[in-house]
């Protein structure tokens, strides 16, 4: 597996990948990695001859008072875990490789950003479609794959590689969990033993809205006061927010009529947790 920090040196290297005649599948992170994670590589391996994994804890994307410094880190087990799966090139640069000095460009994208996360993290989906859109430009990939935990993101970069015909295959993935149902996720780790066992409630929740909706609910407030009465009744939760909005969209709607999207961001303790599903309405 090799590892390469520089821009410059990874341009090179993809370049000189595809006129091998590789594909490239890459996979952003952010490292501390996980299950999830390496779900992630396990299919661009199996979709690409050649795969990409960056880990760039990227500070565009975090506010003024969001957690960017105490980020989990852990190099060398992240090199681990990507050697395990079979990962072919790491990209590990460093922020100021990033974001070099003069540096006054940023992506963005706008009406699916407005919602969900959006709204509380307004400058956020800024922050992810520029650093995407330059790991883009710098490993040339045929596809990259996103886990679809964060529902919005694979959305916002959806859309920005249509709108700007990048012939970037964009990839999901569907969560991946732990055995109790809670979704994998680097700030878990964040969690105190209590607010982990809490944690599960989001998924409870989920699968609670899938129930009603199954059993004819198609009243959007009344599926989200069921799931918000579970949340908010368990110790350390607070509701950022409960979401039903049309999947491609992201709009919210009033009456689920089709395949509805439930999304959930809840601060457990500290913690902010996300969570979604694709709630199945049938007629």
């Amino acid at each position: 597996m090799e590892i390469i920090e520089s821009v410059q040196e990874m341009q090179e290297k993809a370049e000189a990948l595809r006129v091998a005649g590789h594909t490239i599948g890459l996979v952003p992170t952010m490292g501390f990695l996980h299950e999830g994670h390496l779900e992630l590589m396990r299919v661009a391996k199996r979709l690409a001859s050649r795969v990409v994994v960056s880990i760039f804890v990227n500070p565009s994307q975090f506010g003024p008072s969001e957690d960017f410094e105490r980020y989990p880190r852990d190099r060398e087990g992240d090199l681990e875990k990507a050697q395990s799966v079979g990962v072919d090139i790491v990209f590990l640069p460093t922020a100021p490789e990033m974001y070099p000095a003069g540096f006054q460009t940023r992506v963005q994208v706008l009406e699916v950003t407005q919602h969900l996360c959006g709204v509380s993290r307004p400058t956020h989906f800024d922050g992810v479609a520029t650093v995407v859109m330059k790991l883009f430009h710098i490993a040339r990939p045929h596809l990259a794959v996103f886990g679809q935990k964060d529902f919005q993101q694979l959305t916002v970069i959806s859309r920005m590689a249509a709108d700007l015909d990048m012939g970037i295959e964009i990839v999901g993935v569907p969560i991946v969990r732990e055995p109790d149902g809670l979704a994998m996720s680097s700030r878990n780790k964040y969690l105190s033993r209590e607010e982990r066992i809490v944690a599960r409630c989001l998924k409870k929740g989920l699968d609670l809205a899938q129930d009603l909706v199954r059993a004819g609910e198609r009243d959007g407030a009344a599926v989200r006061r069921t799931v918000e009465a579970l949340i908010s009744g368990q110790p350390f939760t607070r509701i950022d927010y409960i979401s039903l909005a049309d999947p491609e969209t992201l709009e919210e709607i009033s009456v689920l009529q089709r395949d509805t999207l439930m999304a959930l961001a809840v601060f457990v303790g500290n913690t902010r947790l996300i969570d979604n599903a694709v709630l199945e309405v049938r007629a």
